[in-house]
């Protein structure tokens, strides 16, 4: 007989798979404190929690017979992730039994947005009847611009379709099959940022997102267009947003997170008379905190039953000799997958792993995880691990297809990453560890080098020509960056070639700018790996 601990106050309709198995026992004890759970965790199975109970080491080392945490939600910040790992124990969360709750919100603030109902209310309410001052927009015939199509995403373009609204969406990993099966126009940031009426955002809070709405972006926008955040606060510059709105260029927000939350009781969100703001109520209805219930407790009895699960959000357990053998690998794998992520343009179609050398010997799913994880993570940032990556890969429609093979072109193990895009465009980075060196990047596209995969790294394509390094090392020391190490690869003299340089820190994209302007340069972009 399994038991299973629910240490926060959750719905018995939530719960009432795990209360009707036959094999399990339900014991509901809120309110602990950290010594009242390590006094009796070390009885149950299970624990399943929401975001009041801290998850602390404390407490998972004190659950000996502990198999399984869930998180009746999405984020898992209030459990120690390493510490379940450590002891074996597998963390599971729900991210999907949010997900219409979240897209219903986002549309009843776009359609707030366009007939400023709120500000109508405040002002009938007040004893003004106002029937002049609240002219509204319809949402038919408007053009949409969703960043971000994935399940929110997309749930909000389906439902603004049946609106006669026109979709042009963005998304990273938005192929233009499955554009057309979503029926929604693919575009670029920038031609969303340009056509749309409504803007929706719906992506996670990454590098490459924050900010991605700012000044720039105002500029360019439809006069009167108007835009709705009800995913992470940074996505939209919101100092740059209330100076648009002011300027006449956006005619209305309405936001349901924030960059600091709770916000300070200045901030002017809050007093702006066309800014509508929730306090971020996405995920809050009854159903929403049901069906996350429902979720991870179906999950929590597969993996007390030892079926198959999902939604886990740390690895599970490894036998050790495999462990052993791969673990050396998992940092290089996932530079590797977030290197040859950053110099490819398009949206993903497949990841294409192979593994040369004794690695061909062993099972690397584990390791596999780490590269699907670095080649995501750039857009998904926290929301992707080594054991949803694989899942997450296979919601966007990018197929994972790992080969292996005994030759390794003299390395004892080497792991190639090639990145198949739309249009057939393909980029590869190949890797190994070296015995006294470590970790090194020993390819990429068609170009051998020997770099180590750290910092900040300008990768150059270029031409190859004398003179080429100086102009490149004399533009950096004019701009105050230092290079650390450079590589030059070339299959052919005089023929195109690559140059790889670390830098010391961030490289300014005007800089990045000038170095492509410099003659016989191609292109240069920065790669980050931290």
């Amino acid at each position: 007989m399994f038991k299973v601990l629910v240490s926060d106050p959750i719905s018995d309709l939530g719960i009432q798979q795990l209360m009707d198995a036959s094999d399990v026992t339900v014991d509901k004890k809120t309110g602990l404190s950290e010594d009242e759970l390590i006094a009796i965790i070390g009885e149950y199975d299970g624990l399943l929690v929401r975001s009041q109970t801290t998850v602390t080491e404390k407490i998972i080392a004190a659950g000996t017979n502990l198999k399984v945490i869930g998180r009746a939600g999405v984020g898992v910040d209030n459990i120690k992730l390493e510490a379940a790992t450590q002891r074996g124990v597998v963390v599971i969360n729900a991210p999907d039994g949010n997900t219409i709750t979240t897209c219903e919100h986002a549309f009843a603030m776009m359609m707030a947005l366009a007939r400023h109902i709120p500000q109508a209310y405040a002002k009938t309410i007040s004893g003004v009847w106002d029937k002049k001052t609240f002219l509204g927009v319809e949402l038919r015939g408007k053009t949409l611009g969703v960043l971000g199509m994935g399940r929110i995403g997309s749930e909000v373009a389906k439902r603004a379709k049946a609106f006669g609204m026109d979709i042009l969406a963005y998304d990273p990993f938005l192929t233009a099959d499955r554009a057309e099966k979503l029926e929604v126009k693919l575009a670029s940031v920038d031609d969303l940022v340009r056509g749309a009426d409504f803007i929706t955002v719906h992506t996670p809070l990454t590098p490459e997102t924050r900010h991605m709405i700012s000044r720039p972006q105002f500029e360019v926008m439809k006069k009167g267009m108007r835009i709705i955040n009800c995913a992470r606060g940074g996505v939209i510059d919101e100092m740059a947003l209330v100076e648009a709105i002011d300027s006449g260029i956006v005619a209305g927000a309405a936001f349901d997170v924030f960059e600091k939350e709770p916000p300070e009781a200045d901030h002017p969100f809050l007093s702006h008379p066309k800014i509508i703001v929730t306090p971020h109520l996405g995920a809050s209805t009854v159903e929403a905190q049901e069906n996350v219930a429902i979720d991870v407790s179906e999950q929590v009895l597969h993996i007390l039953r030892n079926e198959p699960f999902i939604n886990a959000v740390n690895i599970p357990p490894v036998a050790p000799s495999v462990m052993n053998k791969l673990q050396p690998y998992f940092t290089l794998g996932e530079k590797l997958g977030s290197f040859v992520t950053q110099i490819t343009d398009g949206a993903i179609r497949e990841i294409h792993v192979e593994y040369a050398g004794d690695l061909s010997d062993v099972d690397t799913q584990p390791l596999t995880r780490y590269i699907v994880k670095g080649v995501l993570s750039r857009h998904f940032a926290g929301d992707v691990n080594i054991v949803n990556s694989m899942h997450l890969a296979k919601t966007r429609d990018v197929n994972v297809v790992v080969t292996k093979a005994s030759k390794t072109k003299g390395f004892t193990n080497l792991i190639t990453v090639t990145l198949k895009a739309e249009h057939d465009e393909e980029r590869l980075v190949a890797g190994t560890l070296l015995q006294g060196y470590g970790e090194r990047i020993v390819q990429v596209n068609k170009f051998p080098v020997d770099i180590a995969p750290e910092g900040h790294q300008i990768v150059i394509s270029h031409n190859d020509k004398p003179g080429i390094i100086g102009l490149v090392g004399t533009l950096l020391g004019q701009n105050d960056v230092n290079i650390a190490s450079m590589q030059v690869g070339r299959k052919i003299v005089g023929g195109a070639a690559i140059m790889l340089l670390t830098a010391d820190k961030a490289v300014p994209q005007d800089v990045l700018v000038k170095l492509a302007g410099l003659p016989e340069i191609n292109t240069a972009e920065e790669i980050t790996l931290l």
